[in-house]
């Protein structure tokens, strides 16, 4: 059984078996949401390919630590602000508890870290003072560019070339550019704009620098692995290394940065690329009112992180049907004993499978031919189909323990509530007071909390 990851790096394109900048403490960062709107599936399938691949480096190394940043300034937080007339702040404070709700549902685990962009404006400006002290940058007419002919190494990580640079550049040609590829550090600010003060006038940063501060001050240089969709790789992440680089020394390497990079394939939606104009956008939040969040968790792992993923209604239905053959298969080996070693030997294959690039439709082809073995009564060791169950539960963040077609994970202030309330019920039942514990049980009916009480405790479970 193998105990070493192997992962595709994009920067050398190739499958690599990964070796830790510091064994002691894997660090990782990825590029997290625009907080302006709900969660589509797209932001979901980031998010679970990065937990999954946290869960494995913690399953491996005493400490793993996950970054991933909030943007929380940015051209599509101000319109909607400006259209709404919602103050900004209302608006990401809103959509950052959504999404970290949203994620929670569906499973995955918060980051160590969640920097905001808005609390490190003093650090980007002086990391983009740097860039003009050492050429790499220029100012014109209150806007700050990084120069991208001072890089030698830029567009090692999309592979582009020039004319595919400029032609895929977000920010139109301006006639202040030197080159046509250089883009936005900073920019001023319209009067109806959020601005901060800087050296080049009032404004704001550009996208692209955020992550370069964001993930430097939090994680170090160099971490280990810099997370996101492929959508990212350019131009994003090309200039996110270029920037970081030249902030590091004279032409250092993109390695020098990060030194390993993860992306996850598209989401397209019944073979075409989401999008509002279609109106084919599918809301993680939308989908949580019709499914269980490990059902649309194991629908997110049909399909290998790195390729695309078409999502239609018969992917939601087969892992629906898929976890509750897998739910039934824990409920029938839920008293089979095991001990920690038997656990280990046990999960050879399907651990293999995980570690050669988080395989996640092998794990489950796996894990299927073992349980189909099982529904044909062969003569199969039950011990082997619990201890790859609980490998899975562990490692792909999927619960096993209760009906499918019911929400798994509950709100944090949700259970805190329910749990409140059982704990007052017992109260009142210890001091005799069976009117009010009455009253408690029904509140918590009402709420669709069924409970059962045994002599020395009281164990709950949400029915709707």
């Amino acid at each position: 059984m193998k105990n070493e990851l192997k992962i595709f790096d994009s920067l050398s394109n190739k499958k690599t078996n990964f070796i830790p900048f510091d064994k002691q403490n894997i660090r990782i960062y990825a590029c997290g949401p625009t907080v302006y709107d709900f969660a589509h599936i797209g932001n979901a399938r980031m998010a679970v390919a990065c937990d999954v691949l946290v869960r494995v480096l913690r399953s491996i190394y005493p400490k793993v630590t996950y970054v991933s940043n909030i943007t929380d300034i940015d051209d599509k937080i101000i319109k909607k602000s400006l259209e709404t007339g919602t103050p900004i702040k209302k608006i990401t404070q809103k959509f950052h508890k959504i999404y970290n709700e949203d994620m929670e549902m569906i499973g995955v685990e918060h980051p160590n870290v969640q920097p905001k962009a808005t609390n490190y404006i003093k650090e980007m400006i002086n990391a983009i003072t740097k860039l003009i002290d050492t050429n790499n940058a220029y100012c014109v007419d209150g806007h700050v560019l990084f120069h991208v002919p001072s890089y030698k190494y830029y567009g090692s990580l999309s592979k582009r070339s020039i004319e595919e640079q400029i032609a895929g550049n977000r920010i139109d040609v301006a006639p202040f550019k030197k080159s046509n590829a250089d883009f936005v550090l900073w920019k001023p600010s319209k009067s109806d704009e959020p601005s901060w003060d800087s050296p080049w006038g009032k404004g704001r940063p550009g996208w692209h620098i955020e992550c370069s501060v964001m993930s430097e001050k939090t994680l170090s240089l160099p971490f280990d692995i810099h997370c996101g969709g492929a959508d990212l790789r350019f131009p994003h992440h090309d200039n996110e290394i270029a920037q970081s680089c030249c902030l590091i020394g004279k032409n250092m390497r993109p390695e020098n940065f990060s030194r390993y990079w993860f992306h996850n394939g598209f989401v397209q939606v019944s073979g075409e690329k989401m999008s509002k104009s279609i109106g084919n956008i599918k809301l993680i939040n939308t989908l949580l009112k019709n499914k269980s969040g490990q059902c649309i968790r194991l629908a997110l792992l049909s399909s290998h992180y790195r390729q695309p993923l078409n999502w239609t209604d018969s992917v939601l239905e087969q892992a629906e049907k898929n976890l509750e053959r897998l739910n039934r298969i824990a409920k029938e080996t839920e008293n089979v004993k095991i001990t920690n070693e038997e656990k280990t030997s046990f999960c050879c294959e399907i651990k293999d499978a995980l570690m050669d690039d988080l395989n996640t439709p092998n794990v489950f082809g796996i894990l299927f031919k073992m349980t189909k073995q099982l529904s044909e009564k062969k003569k199969l060791d039950q011990k082997k189909i619990k201890s790859n169950l609980q490998f899975i539960k562990n490692n792909l963040g999927l619960s096993l323990e209760i009906n499918s077609k019911k929400k798994f994970f509950i709100k944090t202030e949700e259970k805190k509530f329910i749990e409140d309330l059982i704990k007052e019920r017992n109260n009142a039942r210890i001091e005799k007071n069976f009117e009010k514990a009455d009253k408690l049980r029904k509140k918590l009916e009402i709420l669709g909390v069924e409970i059962s009480d045994t002599k020395n405790d009281t164990s709950w479970k949400k029915t709707k």
